[in-house]
């Protein structure tokens, strides 16, 4: 059994109420636009850290993370990538290697907009958590928390981190 902590498009937003909400994981996953590596190396210090990187990553962060990750952890294929889109409308970069071999669950950032959806043609969990930095329209800091075990993805905890304007 793992626990994950997933989050998003931080933008180089370092938040002190990460340590607290990642400290029960076993590992965290960033979906992209981590924004420096002097972010990246704090959530490396915290846990295992895997990552890949965002449309806003400078050429540190893309040579240090990929664009896509694929692993398997606790018998769940993940795909992890930052622009993916969601079920029925995938991002074209990354439709061609969902469908011909999709993944048990599909990793994606970029959107700001936290969904956890279901591809019952893929038979696929896509999540997105949403963003936890201060840059984008969404006013609501978000992150995802969930448990792989033996095949199986559990116990699924969306986090609000805060509320912000963009106008403060």
């Amino acid at each position: 059994m793992k626990r994950i902590g997933l989050i998003s498009d931080t933008h180089g937003y370092w938040d002190d109420r990460f340590g607290t909400y990642f400290e029960p994981c076993d590992e965290i996953w960033h979906a992209g636009d981590i924004g420096s590596l002097e972010l990246a190396n704090r959530f490396e210090a915290m846990k295992p850290f895997r990552a890949v990187h965002g449309n806003i990553d400078d050429y540190q962060t893309r040579i240090t993370y990929p664009e896509r990750l694929r692993f398997t952890l606790e018998q769940v294929d993940v795909l992890m990538t930052h622009i993916g889109g969601y079920p029925g409308r995938y991002d074209p970069t990354i439709r061609t290697q969902l469908l011909a071999r999709p993944p048990k669950l599909f990793v994606a950032g970029h959107s700001h907009i936290l969904k956890v959806l279901y591809d019952k043609k893929l038979e696929c969990l896509h999540m997105n958590p949403g963003a936890a930095g201060k840059y984008g329209f969404h006013r609501v800091r978000t992150l995802l928390r969930f448990v792989l075990d033996e095949g199986d993805i559990r116990d699924l905890e969306v986090i609000e981190i805060g509320h912000f304007s963009s106008h403060n």
